[in-house]
């Protein structure tokens, strides 16, 4: 196995390389070049390295990696990313990490790949070089059958709920519209308006919340910008009469939609706008087949549970270059 070790802004050189051993393996819309170059653009420290392993002239994987401290490198993890910056062939993982641990420059003690999605890459079976542990319980819906059947499926207050918020929305005049924005040249005013939502609420005060002229705006600005000039994004605009209620911010392909943020306006927030826009899009993904699986990603929440009971396991993989560097890894973190 070769390796060539470079620069991370030179990642653009081989963004066609870093799609196809995606494609071949996991085919993971959050591993699209289009998802990685914002990434490296707004949250790379300029530190990290595109590690290229080729095999026979091919090329077998591709990882992002920072050197956190003395003999460790970790992959690079945005907290904006779901998962790991990293594309290889399961099949080679033991004998691509024991040669890349060999190439990287001064002593290599540990591997760690973090925030591994065990449908992308199946959970290795631990030895005495390799450990798992787990990160986050994350879930999905599995677009099957008619969406009243999966309806009936769900718990019986959510049911309700929704029910009593939609009569209570009909009693006031009060009406409701899913609006779906996709045209590439809307997605920075649908930023901006998901940035004014978010805004206005709980994230303000912890400084989370997107702005259109912030690293976060700027970062989903421009995935979106990217995803629609493929057809592969749409934002869903939930609307109470003239008040934008709720968003999600989504990418997708023929199989799969992730969403990757929601927001809601606070002022709204007893009539629970955000899982009435969810009824809304889910009753229509299923009725049109649109897709197979919805994604939500991030850790699971109570609220998660009452539409799925999808849900998996992801991991931190650590590899030890050698059983003397898992002893003297173990060794420097007592001390």
């Amino acid at each position: 196995m070769k390796w060539s070790l470079l620069p991370v802004n030179e990642y653009n050189k081989y963004r066609e390389q870093w799609d196809a051993l995606n494609a071949s393996n996991s085919n993971s819309l959050l591993l699209d070049s289009d998802f990685v170059i914002p990434l490296i653009d707004n949250f790379s420290s300029g530190k990290e390295i595109l590690a290229i392993a080729r095999k026979n002239d091919l090329v077998v994987a591709m990882f992002i990696l920072i050197k956190k401290h003395t003999g460790v490198w970790e992959s690079f993890q945005p907290s904006q990313a779901p998962v790991s910056m990293s594309v290889y062939n399961p099949e080679l993982l033991d004998e691509t990490l024991q040669s890349l641990c060999k190439t990287l420059k001064g002593i290599t003690l540990m591997l760690g790949i973090t925030q591994l999605d065990p449908d992308m890459y199946s959970r290795p079976a631990p030895s005495k070089r390799l450990t798992t542990m787990d990160y986050i319980q994350t879930s999905r819906i599995s677009v099957s059958g008619s969406f009243e059947e999966y309806w009936k499926k769900r718990g019986k207050n959510l049911r309700q709920n929704m029910n009593k918020q939609r009569n209570r929305l009909n009693k006031n005049g009060i009406k409701t519209k899913l609006e779906l924005i996709t045209d590439p040249d809307r997605m920075a005013d649908a930023i901006i308006d998901y940035g004014n939502l978010e805004s206005s609420g709980w994230k303000l005060d912890l400084g989370t919340a997107v702005n259109i002229e912030n690293q976060q705006g700027i970062f989903y600005r421009q995935i979106m910008e990217r995803f629609a000039r493929k057809g592969q994004a749409t934002v869903y605009k939930y609307w109470y009469g003239n008040d934008n209620a709720a968003m999600d911010i989504c990418i997708h392909n023929a199989e799969t939609i992730i969403i990757l943020k929601t927001t809601y306006n606070e002022e709204f927030k007893s009539s629970s706008p955000a899982m009435l826009m969810r009824q809304e899009s889910f009753e229509a993904i299923f009725e049109n087949k649109t897709y197979q699986k919805i994604e939500f990603y991030g850790k699971v929440m109570e609220w998660h549970k009452r539409w799925t009971d999808e849900i998996r396991t992801m991991y931190h993989l650590n590899f030890y270059c050698s059983p003397l560097a898992s002893f003297l890894y173990k060794l420097l973190r007592k001390s």
